[in-house]
């Protein structure tokens, strides 16, 4: 309940920003514009507050947070009175009426250069793309990797963690060649001043994918393609025992040392965990060691049931996080120009890569399944934001950048569809008239319903 109650909190937060700059994109052009705002509203339905401003434009939050909108003065809505026709958008040239519909979109853009531009100011830690194998018969199986090693580029793109691999492998899905760049680690300089030297000497590989496909609810792009992403080991130290639990109630603390079971020394976190859920309901003789001292101590995993709802041990402890070693680790953090440059950089990487999946839903390449909807988001927004506020920040400019696509696409009823005509108008120097325009609103209407109730299904779908 909490978990829901947190996602739910960051979500309203999430789309109360977003709304808001979208909506102020909108009402700062048009009033510069000379257009009247009669009102500015984040969310819909009920008034829960509302404030004239000295403007004379009411200021409103509304109770349903999916949305707001900026009601401008319009003959096509309402009377206007003569003295207040000059103020009326649908008096306004062409190319204003354009400008003041482009604005929020476009807001929506600045805003994901400014969060991300922040997010790099503060400094961004991650982790190097570096893999240690390949599986058998995957597209990545022609690298056979000796050693860990690094990706250095894919597509031609260079890559600094695994979180652009992953947009860069989004955004080749349904292509027919993957091109590569890797680079054992042995072989690099600690120095980023010989990063570019790193990148000459990679070695590039061209990866059959014309027959890579994925299904992004059961694994990521990385794994799919056949990478083995490098993970420092566990330690088999004991860092956290579960109150009440299998372990606790045989007597085993934290910091010990797991040395040994029922006779057998221990290998792995990986065998041990696998022996644990293998084992429910049954006794297992654990070697341990404390403070110097060897103790057995038998343990008898309580039976529970997993998200397959499958019958699995579980015993209630955590082990001690393995730290990563010092080179392959990064700090993505630049200065106020370098942060900018690389804020950019990233928002038309984000842009490209959702251009292209849009695009791959219609050729078939990426499934309708991929589509989210509100509850997948709002559980987005509340686990990046345990990640603290830079990974939220991260999540708000991909989010702001969708956002923004979506609201450009030509479909009636969204300001895409809505500068569709008023294109239209500028290079026949006629309206579209007004039936015709009635008719696309209909169209746009049935269709973005159905695309938010195909989002709203695998929302659900994947809670199941």
């Amino acid at each position: 309940m909490m978990e829901i109650i947190r996602n739910l909190g960051f979500f309203i937060l999430a789309i109360g920003i977003l709304v808001t700059v979208h909506e102020y994109g909108h009402f700062w052009v048009a009033r510069r514009c000379g257009v009247k705002v009669e009102r500015f509203s984040i969310g819909f339905g009920k008034a829960l507050w509302s404030k004239y401003g000295k403007d004379g434009t009411e200021y409103v939050i509304a109770m349903i947070p999916l949305g707001g909108y900026v009601k401008m003065l319009d003959e096509r809505v309402e009377t206007v009175p003569e003295h207040l026709l000059d103020q009326a958008f649908n008096r306004k040239n062409v190319w204003q009426r354009i400008a003041v519909v482009a604005a929020g979109p476009i807001a929506n853009f600045l805003f994901a250069v400014f969060a991300l531009w922040i997010m790099f100011l503060i400094g961004v830690p991650s982790i190097k793309p570096i893999f240690e194998s390949t599986i058998p018969n995957s597209p990545a199986s022609i690298i056979q990797p000796k050693e860990p090693t690094q990706i250095l580029a894919v597509n031609g793109h260079k890559v600094r963690d695994w979180e652009e691999v992953n947009l860069e492998l989004v955004g080749a899905i349904g292509s027919k060649t993957l091109p590569i760049t890797v680079s054992p680690l042995s072989s690099q300089s600690q120095s980023n001043a010989d990063e570019q030297a790193v990148m000459k000497q990679g070695r590039t590989y061209q990866l059959n994918t014309e027959n890579w496909k994925f299904d992004p609810d059961k694994e990521s792009p990385i794994t799919s393609l056949g990478l083995h992403i490098y993970r420092p080991k566990f330690e088999p130290i004991i860092a956290q025992v579960t109150p009440n639990s299998a372990a606790e109630k045989a007597g085993i603390q934290k910091g010990d040392k797991v040395l040994g079971v029922d006779g057998k020394p221990y290998k792995s976190w990986e065998e041990f965990v696998n022996l644990v859920q293998s084992s429910a309901n049954k006794s297992l003789k654990v070697l341990i060691e404390r403070n110097g001292h060897f103790i057995e101590r038998i343990l008898v995993p309580m039976a529970v049931t997993n998200n397959q709802g499958k019958e699995i041990g579980q015993i209630g402890v955590a082990p001690e996080l393995p730290k990563w070693p010092e080179n392959m680790r990064i700090q993505l953090e630049y200065g106020i120009v370098g942060s900018l440059t690389n804020a950019v950089d990233k928002t038309w990487q984000l842009t490209s890569v959702s251009l292209k999946t849009i695009a791959k839903l219609f050729t078939g390449d990426v499934s309708v399944k991929s589509l989210s909807g509100p509850i997948s988001i709002a559980q987005g927004a509340g686990r990046s934001a345990e990640y603290g506020l830079v990974r939220f920040l991260s999540f708000l400019a991909l989010i702001s950048v969708s956002l923004g696509i979506i609201n450009l696409l030509p479909i009636p009823v969204l300001d895409g569809g809505h500068l569709l005509y008023y294109i239209i108008e500028a290079v026949t120097g006629k309206p579209v008239p007004e039936k015709v325009q009635d008719i696309g609103f209909r169209i746009g209407a049935a269709l973005l319903l159905m695309l938010m109730s195909v989002a709203l299904f695998n929302d659900f779908s994947r809670l199941s």
